[in-house]
């Protein structure tokens, strides 16, 4: 008599994927929470007028520790794949936020970025051949305008070449998210390494344009180095590997309304250690914000 072995392959429970996601999801959350910290810490620990060579040190040297720590370098079509990716997320990105924020109030200029998940919906139509879903895109209407309503005080003022730098760095940082997702990550390649190459590549663009803008390095004390610390170990290297890690494992779209959680961190943190105040206006924008946010994370309808 002879036996046949059957192999029972092994089934994911819904409820076991549902958390796995949710963790997943919580854990990219974390990257634009982080990055909403930066507004405190560039006002009260940083040098004036060197917002520049503040994204430079937030990407080049965490980027370079990421790839001597993982020792893993781009083959192939990667070299191009990764250069691109760097300069779309970061290296443009960072020139033209800082270029929005300084001829525009910073809540207008915040306003702009959060648009990102609007352009990421069309884009995943375009680029991903997603089915066009008018859930996200009013979703995303409401987390703008939730958004606006926290940070844009009634004394804003508008200026044509700030909301022009102000949309193109929500552009540059919505195709950037797109071609992440596109493209994927290569298989034998880690999270850590994938945000090595992204922050190497984003800071050597960054490394000529922050000397011939803002000229010689600022001087720095204790708190500045601890504000530098904070924007490249945690900002920079931590933040962006789970970011990028989320991109290549969430649906993308879900992913980029998360970054809405930047800004309203910012503002939460500007109220309780700044003594900045948030009335009833500010607080309705949270929580259409929040609504929008967690609305993003319910899978699309087949």
């Amino acid at each position: 008599m002879t036996s046949t072995a059957v192999q029972q392959v092994p089934t994911v429970r819904p409820a076991t994927a549902r958390r796995a996601t949710l963790r997943r999801t919580a854990l990219t959350a974390l990257a634009p929470a982080v990055w909403g910290t930066t507004y405190v810490v560039t006002t009260e620990l940083l040098p004036p007028g060197h917002p520049l060579f503040a994204g430079l040190l937030r990407a080049l040297p965490a980027g370079l520790l990421a790839v001597a720590c993982t020792r893993t370098l781009p083959r192939g079509a990667w070299w191009g794949k990764a250069a691109a990716l760097g300069v779309l997320n970061i290296g443009l990105f960072f020139p033209l936020l800082f270029l929005a924020a300084e001829r525009l109030p910073g809540g207008v200029a915040a306003t702009l970025a959060a648009a990102q998940p609007l352009l990421v919906a069309v884009l995943a139509v375009t680029m991903l051949r997603e089915a066009p879903s008018p859930r996200r895109l009013g979703w995303g209407v409401v987390g703008v305008a939730g958004v606006g309503l926290v940070v844009i005080g009634p004394a804003a003022t508008l200026d044509a070449v700030g909301i022009i730098a102000g949309l193109a760095a929500a552009g540059t940082m919505a195709l950037g998210l797109t071609l992440t997702k596109r493209w994927g990550r290569p298989a034998d390649v880690g999270p850590t390494a994938f945000a090595g190459w992204q922050l190497t590549a984003g800071g050597m663009f960054l490394l000529p344009v922050t000397f011939l803008v803002e000229g010689a390095p600022p001087a720095v004390d204790a708190g500045a180095a601890l504000g530098y610390l904070w924007l490249g170990l945690v900002g920079g290297l931590a933040a962006y590997v789970l970011w990028f890690r989320g991109v290549t494992t969430l649906p993308v779209t879900s992913v980029s309304v998360l970054g809405l959680l930047s800004p309203l961190v910012a503002a939460g943190l500007g109220a309780v250690m700044l003594d900045q105040t948030l009335g009833p206006v500010q607080i309705l924008g949270f929580a259409l914000a929040l609504a929008a946010i967690v609305a993003g994370q319910r899978p699309a309808r087949p």
